[in-house]
């Protein structure tokens, strides 16, 4: 699932992760202030989960551009088809009284989040898992050196 998300943008996965650590924090905190703990719960899902989504997709329409050169009318056209999305999904929440829509907006809301804190995320949290790689990377292009018999420089 990582390396299909990794496919489409390289930031992909540690944006959701950081969307699925920011709706648990919510949720964590959420749950002692409200009165009907499942709405909110659900709310929160179909949030995060329309979140997840709109990030998805955002990645693809930006790799379609990239890369096929779409043109921007198109563009435009699936940013406001997405935005409609999420707003009938709110709606049909509100009509069908399925989860709370502050909860809702709140797990939508947790793709801004997570954005603004990629930076943090990628200097701090990251970095020593990005060292570790390097680590390991240098020892592996380090054993592939034949040190046995030394070099002759004598040519």
């Amino acid at each position: 699932m990582i390396k299909a998300l990794k496919r489409i943008n390289e930031g992909l996965p540690a944006l959701i992760g950081g969307m699925v650590v920011y709706s648990i924090l919510v949720e964590v905190v959420g749950i002692w202030f409200t009165d009907d703990k499942v709405q909110f719960t659900v709310g929160l899902l179909i949030g995060s989960a329309c979140g997840i989504w709109m990030a998805i997709n955002i990645a693809s329409v930006l790799l379609d551009t990239v890369q096929l050169g779409a043109n921007p009318k198109m563009v435009a056209a699936k940013a406001a088809l997405r935005y409609i999305i999420i707003a009938t999904v709110l709606v049909l929440m509100m009509v069908f009284h399925i989860g709370s829509l502050i909860s809702a907006f709140l797990g939508v809301f947790g793709l801004k989040i997570s954005a603004y804190a990629q930076p943090f995320i990628h200097k701090f949290i990251l970095k020593d898992m990005d060292d570790d790689v390097e680590t390991e990377q240098e020892v592996t292009m380090d054993s592939d050196v034949d040190i046995s018999e030394p070099a002759d420089n004598n040519d």
